[in-house]
């Protein structure tokens, strides 16, 4: 695939592969639909023949030149699996473009963003008691707690009122910390009823150390027949300026994280316990 690829990627050589495409032709007719001189397009076609993308022949006093059409075919199914591979995590990407760019044009001044809210629900199969350790312990925490392509690289979370919150995370793949830290916020636990309510506050920190921003997060938690209900109420204030970049990336990078959550509990149903709803 590699020479293929590389035989290819020359623009005179591309040319002679779409004539040939059309049908079997000798090298000087070649030649002069390529408007290239005869010794340049017998050297690039000796390439072409060399990675297996065309084949040849004497005629005569001429050499034909024929294309191979199953090295094409195998490239294009190559690069249809990449193409398809890529459509869910390129969907978010251009999704997160699109929304970045929004955002920095409406971050013209500080407190920009102040009073946006965003919500999110969460049907979990388990009860509320290990939906509850998932949300405080660090353990479970670290499990779900980053968007997609993400890992949580440090965490602490205190879960009492006053507790203290540290959240950083990396590039999943990134296992020496070699690449730059993706995220880092600080924040406090504010109310904890064991089961049913969690509420903290948390801020994502810029390159300088100072606050993006403050984002006010209410956890509920409601018991049911198939598990737990879990409603997010999530507000964002002191926004800054340079507030946007992370602000654009709330709403997918936080429903991932909830949507991680989920398959964290389904996958490990032994663990979890379903409360009655009576």
């Amino acid at each position: 695939m590699d020479a293929i690829l590389t035989a290819l990627a020359d623009p005179a050589r591309w040319r002679l592969v779409g004539l040939l495409a059309e049908r079997p032709r000798p090298v000087g007719v070649l030649a002069q639909l390529a408007e290239a001189r005869q010794p340049q397009t017998t050297k690039h076609l000796q390439a072409l023949e060399r990675a297996g993308i065309v084949t040849s022949q004497r005629s005569g006093q001429r050499r034909v030149y024929a294309l191979r059409a199953e090295p094409l075919r195998e490239l294009a199914a190559a690069l249809t699996r990449l193409a398809e591979q890529a459509g869910g995590s390129q969907e978010t990407y251009d999704r997160y473009g699109l929304s970045l760019h929004a955002e920095r044009l409406a971050a013209k001044e500080p407190g920009w963003a102040d009073g946006r809210s965003f919500r999110f629900h969460r049907s979990l199969v388990a009860g509320p008691e290990e939906v509850w350790r998932h949300l405080t312990e660090a353990s479970l925490l670290a499990r779900w707690w980053t968007p997609d392509d993400l890992r949580v690289s440090e965490l602490v979370f205190e879960a009492r009122p006053g507790g203290r919150i540290v959240h950083e995370y990396r590039d999943a793949e990134d296992t020496d910390g070699s690449d730059a830290v993706a995220g880092r916020a600080l924040g406090v636990v504010e109310d904890v009823r064991p089961g049913e309510r969690l509420a903290y506050r948390l801020s994502p920190l810029l390159a300088d150390g100072s606050h993006a921003f403050t984002a006010h997060l209410g956890l509920d938690l409601r018991p049911a027949a198939t598990g737990t209900e879990l409603d997010v109420h999530f507000q964002v204030t002191d926004s800054t300026i340079n507030s946007a970049d992370f602000i654009a990336g709330i709403e997918i990078g936080f429903g991932q994280s909830l949507d991680k959550l989920a398959a964290t509990l389904a996958a490990h149903p032994h663990d979890t316990t379903t409360r009655s709803t009576t």
